[in-house]
């Protein structure tokens, strides 16, 4: 069985409280054996912690997410500093960045907290996991402003010309749910003929399902069914699109080759 890697995923939500472990287990079931669990709010921050001290193939990032805009107050940033510097275990900074489809986005004050975490990053070492809608120009903007910053904009949704400025930057893009969707077109291309080296996979849960599973609350044992669709979409091997895609992974968050471990 392939080792596969959800490179976002939200399994710390109130949507798997009721059945969180199972959850895992079919995770597992499925090859995924590793996950990035992002968070989106410091209060967040120790439950997620927890969780993936629990259990194993779980990595945490600590992050300040723009949507969550009213959960956040400067002093966290501050908080986040020293959260880092308390559990070097962290596999990267977010997520944050830029969402201005919001009803009331606060644009100055998303642009604060989404700077303030760049800086971070960079300063750390650390990779940044980017939430871009609407707003993937300005982001850009603001990497080009920190050269050496590594990183993901997840749930890729821009234009090729600004996913090859993502990759001239050395940033990944991530791909989930949203590329099984046939009227898709924009981003079934891009995704058709980009450079693999910058190719994420991710299920986004409990948000963002694949076609085969509209409506119903995603997880990451979905993770295959996006596998198998982009290897369409390429005209791959779906082993070799897994391996490659998990190699990217290991290689921007610094992950362990879980390869040779059981499922169980």
């Amino acid at each position: 069985m392939r080792a596969l890697i959800d490179s976002h995923s939200h399994l710390d939500a109130s949507e798997f409280d009721a059945d969180r472990d199972e959850a895992i287990a079919r995770a597992r079931a499925a090859g995924v054996l590793a996950q990035v669990l992002p968070a989106v709010a410091a209060a967040g921050w120790p439950a997620l912690h927890a969780l993936t001290t629990r259990q194993r193939g779980l990595y945490p990032a600590y992050g300040l997410h723009p949507v969550h805009l009213e959960q956040h107050t400067r002093a966290h940033l501050d908080d986040l500093q020293h959260w880092l510097d308390a559990h070097p275990q962290t596999v990267a900074v977010g997520e944050c960045g830029l969402d201005f489809h919001l009803p009331d986005p606060d644009p100055g004050l998303q642009r604060m907290y989404l700077d303030a975490q760049l800086d971070i990053a960079l300063q750390r070492g650390l990779p940044v996991i980017l939430h871009a809608r609407r707003a993937l120009d300005e982001v850009l903007a603001a990497l080009r402003r920190r050269p050496g910053l590594r990183g993901v904009v997840h749930s890729f949704s821009g234009s090729a010309q600004q996913a090859r400025q993502l990759w001239d930057l050395g940033f990944l893009i991530g791909i989930g749910g949203p590329v099984t969707y046939p009227r898709a077109q924009r981003l079934r291309g891009i995704v058709a003929g980009m450079p693999i080296e910058f190719l994420l996979l991710e299920t986004d849960s409990p948000d963002q399902p694949d076609s085969d599973w509209r409506g119903q609350r995603n997880e990451p044992s979905r993770l295959p069914r996006i596998v198998a669709e982009v290897a369409a979409l390429r005209c791959a091997d779906v082993g070799h699109l897994a391996d490659t895609t998990a190699a990217n992974a290991r290689r921007l968050f610094a992950l362990p080759d879980d390869r040779a471990r059981t499922c169980g």
